[in-house]
């Protein structure tokens, strides 16, 4: 099978498209032909060594699976040849998703929403595994409730705030001017032009100094010593944000705020209880651009350009008939 090996941990070009071996499920294992996968930044970390410890080297990365069942090892129950299914593989456990076949276990696997296309389901496994866990699981986000999702235009923040309204939370976000008309099409109740205005300033004003029960950050920076100053008593913030350099929290014991860090667990529950979103019409993700899977490096370095330009993901269509 084609898949794109990483010989060296660097920028874009180290990626090299090789021939190698398909792999052949085992016990509770299935095999997926892949029609598509997608970028995040946790991909472009991954390439550049950021977890070098975790990924030997050559490896094969990529977190998203959308595909088409072609085999299944002893003792698989839920799923037959012919299946179009979805999922995250195990992070650093494995090869991933950037070739022709992968190979995951049955438990990680879900159906794929029938309402989705495998570009479309390729671009929410990560994501909205991650939101899911971030909003739900961790922040509790409940009814009549109010969050501040950071770039809510970014291929989590259209996710999050999909998310954040359907259980019925008030949104804010965080956008650029050129990305405002999309954030609101997703169903954000204020939008803050973050080159225009501080973030503190607008969510004090707009909330009459009583601030947001939830912070949901997705850009790091000095995200996670600014929002005591956004957070109602009894805040919680989220962060999916690798920070290496301490932060200051001393004001956040004065909001009796909790904090969150959430590397994303997999499992089908959470892609089971998207689909049924996906079905019911309140989540949709956004594909902003499409590249072939010979093309990886060329969307590696889109995704990580500051004015990429882009809204929502970028897909990578493994089977070359997802190209238009």
């Amino acid at each position: 099978m084609k898949a794109m090996m990483l010989k060296s941990f660097g920028g874009p070009d180290s990626f090299e498209l090789c021939d190698v071996p398909k792999p052949v499920p085992g016990a509770g294992q299935v095999l997926v032909r892949v029609h598509a996968t997608s970028i995040n930044p946790l991909d472009y970390q991954v390439r550049r060594g950021d977890y070098a410890e975790l990924v030997p080297l050559p490896a094969i990365t990529g977190h998203d699976v959308s595909g088409v069942v072609e085999a299944v090892g002893p003792g698989v129950k839920s799923f037959v040849p012919g299946d179009e299914v979805w999922y995250t593989p195990q992070i650093f456990d494995g090869p991933g998703s950037y070739a022709e076949y992968h190979v995951a276990d049955e438990s990680i696997i879900g159906k794929k929403p029938p309402s989705l296309s495998h570009l479309e389901a390729a671009s929410l496994t990560l994501v909205g595994g991650t939101v899911w866990e971030a909003l739900t699981v961790r922040a509790a986000l409940k009814v009549g409730e109010s969050i501040l999702i950071h770039g809510g235009a970014g291929g989590v923040g259209h996710v999050a705030i999909q998310l954040a309204k359907a259980i019925g939370a008030r949104v804010f976000t965080t956008v650029r001017e050129a990305n405002a008309e999309f954030a609101r099409s997703l169903g954000a109740d204020v939008l803050i032009d973050y080159e225009k205005e501080g973030y503190v300033d607008a969510i004090l004003r707009e909330t009459g100094g009583h601030g947001v029960d939830v912070v949901f950050d997705t850009i790091g920076g000095d995200t996670l010593s600014r929002s005591p100053d956004v957070l109602a008593q009894l805040g919680r913030v989220v962060s999916i944000v690798d920070i290496a350099k301490p932060q200051n929290l001393v004001q956040a014991w004065g909001k009796n705020a909790s904090y969150h860090f959430v590397f994303t667990r997999q499992n089908r529950g959470k892609l089971d209880e998207l689909s049924a979103l996906v079905e019911r019409g309140q989540l949709r993700p956004h594909v902003g651009a499409v590249y072939s899977l010979a093309d990886l490096a060329l969307a590696h370095a889109r995704l990580e350009s500051p004015n990429n330009g882009l809204q929502g993901k970028i897909a990578i269509a493994v089977e070359p008939s997802l190209i238009s």
